[in-house]
């Protein structure tokens, strides 16, 4: 059975991973926990039980990483993740840290894993460069990718069962597929619904009253009306034409969708601007049509049109007043 670990939270990955390595090097592994430098690691001291093998097992201080991303598709390679030039990547922010432990004697292996694809010969650059920066031998290197974490998997099912990879507790996680098919049709027909209207449509609730109701902070609301509450008026009639009917489906299952997620997950966001800075950052990294630069202010002036418009968020009995 394949999962959708870019679903997960990160503590779920996090679990996973330290049940499986309880498997591949013993049941002392020691969970992740944050240290002093605010990096967060799981550990294992002594004779490793299957790593890399029964016959040359792993002797010493294991450290074990876990990079999640809630991406589709990602990969080692990209640049945000590993760059040998670039020291503002996943990867190069990491170092120190291996370095630090290295010189300490705290550190004997190093294993990485992350839910992204792994290529053969991106996985031997890695481990090179981080050889070289650490002062580790390569054999001393493991990198796990997402097909061999299927294989792991395969070879352990009772991980998974462990680590309650169960989507009723997933994070919030939205599909942006819809939006992204909503938000380009109305940038490339933006000029034709019409300039930006002076006198937006007026909210089914107080805006007031919602954000109360929302626990909206005063200066996030603020800001936002500042600069989308003008853009309603043009999603609300590109919507409503009737040429864009089956946009308007999208639309509505997007809510739906994003309505749900909502209800289902408010309990883990103190504020509502965590709700939707949340969404918007899950948005743009999982779709390479709403992180484009073009789309980006369309798609949070899209996500504000469903708040505004009560389509997401609570809005209690208001609307009927």
């Amino acid at each position: 059975m394949k999962y959708a670990y870019e679903d997960l939270s990160d503590a779920q990955f996090e679990s996973l991973i330290v049940f499986l390595c309880q498997r591949l090097l013993g049941i002392s592994v020691q969970g992740f926990a944050k240290g002093p430098d605010g990096g967060r690691d799981a550990k294992f001291v002594g004779t490793a039980e299957l790593h890399p093998s029964k016959a040359a097992p792993w002797i010493g201080t294991t450290i074990i990483q876990a990079k999640h991303t809630n991406g589709y598709n990602r990969n080692f390679s990209e640049p945000d993740f590993y760059s040998a030039k670039a020291a503002n990547t996943v990867l190069n922010k990491e170092l120190p840290r291996i370095q630090n432990l290295r010189a300490k004697k705290q550190l004997d292996h190093y294993m990485l894993f992350a839910n992204r694809r792994l290529a053969g010969n991106a996985e031997s650059e890695i481990r090179k460069h981080i050889s070289i920066q650490c002062g580790l031998p390569e054999s001393s290197i493991y990198l796990c990718g997402l097909e061999q974490l299927e294989v792991f998997l395969k070879v352990f099912p009772e991980v998974a069962a462990l680590a309650d990879l169960d989507p009723i507790d997933c994070p919030l996680i939205v599909s942006p597929d819809d939006l992204a098919e909503v938000v380009q049709a109305l940038a490339s027909h933006k000029d034709a619904v019409g300039a930006l209207l002076d006198d937006p449509p007026t909210a089914r609730v107080s805006y007031e009253t919602k954000n109360a109701l929302n626990n909206m902070s005063a200066e996030y609301a603020k800001a936002q009306r500042r600069r989308f509450l003008k853009e309603t008026a043009q999603i609300r009639a590109f919507l409503a034409a009737p040429e864009n009917l089956e946009l308007l489906h999208l639309y509505e299952s997007v809510v739906d969708e994003f309505q749900f997620k909502v209800i289902a997950k408010r309990k883990d966001y103190q504020t509502f601007d965590e709700v939707m800075e949340y969404l918007i950052d899950l948005l743009f990294s999982r779709d390479p049509v709403l992180r484009q630069h073009a789309h980006k202010r369309l798609t949070r002036a899209v996500l504000f049109y469903m708040y505004w418009n009560c389509d997401i968020g609570e809005v209690d009995d208001a609307e009927t007043d």
